[in-house]
C-alpha cells in the first residue's frame, strides 16, 4: 500500500475535520443527493472556508470517500492473538456488524451507491478500505498455517476467501438473508473441518 504523504505546515485541527465530515452527513440527512454535495456547500454548512476543506482533501470525491469510511468502519475489536479459530470468529463478527450497518443505514447505502458508480473512487475504496480488511485476514490465516493450525497446501488468499466468502455473499449478494449472531461461529467451524492442519 502506498504510504500517506507527509503532512506539511501547521497541524490540522481534528475539530475542523470532524465539523466538515459532520456537515456532509447533515446535508445527506436533509436529503441532498451525494452528487449535489459540493465543497462550497459543505464549507458553508461546517462554518469554515473552502480552503479548510481543500487543505484536508483534494476534492469532493476524496472527502466523500472519507465520509464513507467513517460510516462503515467500526474498529476491529476482536482478539489479535491466540487460537486461529477465535481470531477468525472475531473478524467475521466484525464483518457481520459492518454488514448489518450497510443494511440499516440509509446514509451508508447512499454513500456506497455514489462511490460504486464512480470507477476511480470505487478503485480507491478497494485499494484502501477493502485492502486493509483483506490484509488483516491474510495475516491471521498465514499465522495459522505457520503454527500448523491450518493446512499448508492451500494458498493463503484461497484459505482467506473460504472464511470470508460466505459472510460477504450474505451481505452483498443476498441482502434478504439474516445475519444471525451465531453465523461467524458456524462459518469458521464448518470451514475448519476441511482445512484444519494435521
Amino acid at each position: 500500500m502506498t504510504p500517506e504523504p507527509a503532512r506539511r505546515g501547521r497541524p490540522r485541527s481534528e475539530a475542523v475535520e470532524r465539523a466538515i465530515i459532520e456537515a456532509v452527513l447533515r446535508l445527506l440527512e436533509e436529503g441532498v443527493p451525494a452528487h449535489a454535495v459540493s465543497v462550497e456547500r459543505v464549507a458553508r454548512t461546517a462554518g469554515v472556508g473552502k480552503a479548510a476543506v481543500y487543505r484536508r482533501w483534494p476534492g469532493k470525491d476524496a472527502l466523500l470517500l472519507d465520509v464513507l469510511r467513517t460510516l462503515e468502519e467500526p474498529p476491529y475489536e476482536g482478539p489479535e492473538d491466540g487460537p486461529v479459530r477465535e481470531i477468525l470468529i472475531g473478524i467475521l463478527e466484525w464483518q457481520r456488524r459492518i454488514g448489518i450497518a450497510k443494511r440499516t443505514s440509509t446514509l451508508l447505502r447512499t454513500m456506497a451507491g455514489h462511490v460504486s458508480s464512480h470507477p476511480e473512487l470505487w478503485k480507491t475504496y478497494h485499494e484502501t478500505v477493502i485492502a486493509r480488511r483483506r490484509e488483516l485476514l491474510h495475516d491471521v490465516v498465514r499465522r495459522g498455517v505457520e503454527r500448523g493450525e491450518l493446512r499448508d497446501d492451500i494458498p493463503v488468499p484461497v484459505l482467506a476467501d473460504l472464511f470470508a466468502g460466505p459472510m460477504l455473499s450474505r451481505v452483498a449478494l443476498r441482502a434478504w438473508d439474516e445475519l444471525p449472531e451465531d453465523l461467524p461461529v458456524c462459518i469458521v467451524d464448518a470451514v475448519l473441518e476441511g482445512v484444519r492442519g494435521t
